[in-house]
């Protein structure tokens, strides 16, 4: 089962294309999401509010919110050998290659929580 999140519409996915295009200034604004579920714990717990830039590209590794196979998921984003996968980092949940048309709308690049010293930097 794929984490679900709390969040306000965005830009409408783009099912042919790896990276959503940008059309306007509002679109390429970050904006925050909270995690819900465990699919990506360690790193990412249950309540942590992430920050996504819908700007960046996807590169190997990086944590990506990504609409595949009808659902919107959070996921690290793998890169072998020319194959792409969704990496969950609980080992519980799969890792999924991706082999159909997939649309990123966005790399976290910020997580925040109550804490203080549990803010981290991505990018």
């Amino acid at each position: 089962m794929a984490d679900k999140f709390k969040t306000i519409p965005i830009m409408p996915a783009q099912a042919n294309q790896e990276h959503a295009e940008i059309t306007s200034c509002a679109e390429a604004e970050p904006y925050a999401l909270r995690v819900i579920g465990d699919s990506m714990a360690p790193e990412f717990l249950d309540g942590h509010i992430i920050i996504v830039d819908p700007a960046m590209p996807p590169l190997n590794g990086a944590y990506v919110v990504i609409d595949y196979r009808g659902e919107t998921t959070f996921r690290q984003f793998i890169v072998e050998e020319g194959r792409k996968f969704l990496k969950a980092l609980n080992d519980a949940y799969p890792t999924v290659e991706m082999v159909e048309n997939y649309s990123v709308r966005g790399v976290v690049v910020q997580r925040a929580s109550r804490r203080r010293k549990d803010h981290k930097h991505y990018y």
